[in-house]
């Protein structure tokens, strides 16, 4: 049988040059987005290997969609650090892999309920749910195998790795967000609780990748580190906010998921809680948290400043 294989060289083939190589951001995100993609179809098992259904799906719902944000943050952390790009691949493709499993089993039957994913039917109604459960429960698997290959050198550094992914994807993290926005449905939040529930179900992954992105090169001073942690804790709340406003005003075919799931299903948001001005207030105090928090670096964030406004004026 054979598994998610570990990385090897970079992938120059993606593109004409190495996306630290391009200035221009709107360059700049589609040759990441080349790069994970072809990294992703790299590391996945193929769907000739036994058992091909389930290898099938993984790729299905892993590969040919999304935004990619997460890998792109990791990418642009991964500048303010001198981050080699074979580790960046590997880092962002695991963080990726994790949010993907949870996309397929947030979709499920018993969690969301959802038909539609990335413009496409999700994993449950394309294949099936036992198939579903199985893909997400490999794809997560695979993600901390890509985080064990000797590309990233230190071991130390690598235990360090897995654990704030680990963290980040559990009980105090995003699985244990969507517990809480599960118990959340048809009841009011005040804004401290539906902060905490959003920096768990989004916020801790978003912070992983950053943070991911970041170890993958030389060592921040714990001053460094601080503030990009704090620009990656505003980041993900920012992502969450911008996502609860396009739920409300961006229509299916434009999202590539059901518009309007979160007020049908009568769940706590940002604008059933502030109104959509107020959100859209509160997603640009947000924005300039973020990117004060950036300052230290000076030209080094370019990429993440670039992406923060990226994030806030998103329509998809």
């Amino acid at each position: 049988m054979t598994s998610a294989v570990a990385p090897t060289a970079p992938l120059t083939h993606a593109v004409s040059e190495s996306p630290s190589q391009i200035a221009a951001f709107a360059d700049w995100m589609p040759a990441v987005q080349a790069h994970i993609e072809a990294a992703l179809d790299r590391f996945l098992p193929s769907s000739d290997a036994i058992p091909g259904r389930l290898h099938d799906a993984m790729r299905y719902v892993s590969l040919g969609g999304g935004k990619r944000v997460r890998p792109l943050l990791a990418f642009a952390a991964g500048e303010l650090t001198g981050a080699p790009l074979e580790r960046l691949e590997a880092a962002a493709c695991a963080v990726e892999l994790i949010h993907v499993y949870s996309l397929v089993h947030d979709d499920l039957p018993c969690m969301d309920d959802d038909v539609l994913r990335r413009g496409r039917p999700t994993c449950h109604i394309e294949f099936d749910e036992p198939i579903a459960l199985l893909v997400g429960d490999s794809l997560q698997t695979c993600a901390f195998e890509l985080l064990t290959h000797d590309v990233f050198g230190d071991p130390a550094r690598q235990i360090e790795m897995i654990r704030l992914l680990a963290h980040a994807s559990g009980s105090l993290g995003m699985a244990g967000g969507q517990a809480i926005d599960l118990g959340s449905v048809g009841k009011t939040l005040d804004q401290p609780e539906l902060e905490l529930m959003h920096a768990l179900k989004t916020g801790a992954l978003i912070r992983a990748a950053t943070l991911l992105g970041a170890l993958c090169g030389e060592a921040m001073s714990a001053d460094a580190r601080n503030a990009l942690d704090r620009y990656a804790r505003r980041a993900g709340l920012l992502f969450q906010v911008v996502d609860d406003i396009l739920d409300c005003t961006a229509n299916t075919a434009t999202l590539g998921k059901t518009a309007g799931k979160d007020a049908a299903a009568d769940k706590p948001t940002y604008v059933s809680l502030l109104g959509l001005s107020g959100a859209r207030h509160f997603a640009e105090e947000l924005r300039a948290e973020s990117l004060d928090a950036l300052r230290v670096f000076g030209a080094r964030a370019e990429r993440l400043i670039a992406l923060t406004d990226f994030i806030t004026h998103r329509k998809f």
